[in-house]
């Protein structure tokens, strides 16, 4: 499968997060997060996933390559910004109205690591990519 070989080649993309030190959030508040992508060309879509503490990693949000289609999972609807700067290969998020639920380790991925992730999961195996914590 040639699209498998093609992540395999990306699998160094570096992303780096900001703030990368955990973030303490109260009920109802706002949370903004920023990543910024490198080693690779940043119009491609952007993802972000999340893991729950003791749970699985969960897709919650993508932005796709033009920034003008967005796709959000139906819990965060209504509470969710996702946006992107290809020019200084940044992605942001926004969740707002924050809910016990929404705490998590917070991950960015460019569209072909988030590839490498499913297929790591599909196969009930840990992701063995970097993706850096974003929190």
């Amino acid at each position: 499968n040639d699209w498998r070989n093609l992540n395999m080649i990306l699998v160094c993309q570096s992303m780096e997060s900001i703030p990368s030190s955990p973030v303490v959030k109260q009920p109802g508040e706002t949370l903004s997060l920023s990543c910024r992508g490198s080693g690779f060309t940043f119009t491609y879509g952007m993802h972000w996933i999340r893991q729950p503490a003791g749970k699985g990693l969960e897709w919650f949000g993508t932005i796709w390559s033009d920034s003008s289609r967005t796709e959000y999972i139906a819990s965060v609807q209504g509470r969710i910004e996702i946006t992107k700067d290809n020019s200084n290969s940044m992605t942001y998020l926004r969740l707002s109205n924050l809910k016990p639920e929404d705490s998590a380790v917070y991950y960015c991925a460019t569209h072909t690591q988030w590839f490498l992730i499913w297929e790591k999961l599909y196969k009930n195996l840990q992701p063995s990519i970097c993706c850096d914590l974003v929190g």
